[in-house]
């Protein structure tokens, strides 16, 4: 590669870096270029797939200010720059591993946040945002409904305490 190509990559690695959520590194040694085509079909709008020289990927993520990949930056590497739904890009590469051995994970970033395969693995086995969110969402109802019934209890239980005492006196005769 040329220095002016290397430098143009190394400016559009680093924008990756910085413009993704996340970033997923995996080795693709073994697939073929379908296979790579069909993975990049599964991760959607979630990602980006791109297959990068670890020298030139270690230079942009340090430019980028990104920590903790250097570990994993060995061998045949390609990067997946997560910009939609972190959890669903996950599980989407953890399938495709899954369905073809030959796809590693190495570990990634989250956040700025180094994480291991086994990290990635467990951010996948997360559910999604939209199942969190409801799960939110019906909590804070439950709480509310039961903050009304115990607002609406304490009227009935006085009325029920009066028309007792009254119930009490008619019958002693007052």
């Amino acid at each position: 590669m040329a220095r002016a190509d290397k430098a143009t990559a190394v400016a559009e690695l680093k924008s990756e870096f910085e413009g993704s959520s996340a970033a997923v590194l995996t080795e693709y040694r073994g697939l073929t270029v379908a296979q790579l085509k069909e993975l990049r079909v599964a991760l959607g709008g979630n990602a980006k797939f791109a297959v990068a020289k670890n020298t030139l990927t270690k230079i942009a993520a340090v430019e980028a200010g990104v920590t903790g990949l250097d570990d994993l930056l060995v061998g045949p590497t390609a990067v997946a720059f997560v910009t939609g739904d972190v959890v669903e890009a996950a599980k989407g590469l953890r399938d495709f591993a899954k369905a073809n051995p030959l796809l590693v994970i190495k570990g990634g970033v989250l956040e700025g946040k180094a994480l291991d395969a086994a990290g990635i693995t467990k951010l996948a086995d997360l559910e999604s945002r939209e199942v969190l969110l409801a799960k939110l969402a019906g909590a804070m109802k439950a709480k509310q409904s039961a903050a009304a019934a115990m607002f609406a209890a304490l009227p009935t239980n006085m009325a029920q305490l009066a028309e007792a005492l009254r119930a009490k006196r008619e019958a002693a005769g007052e």
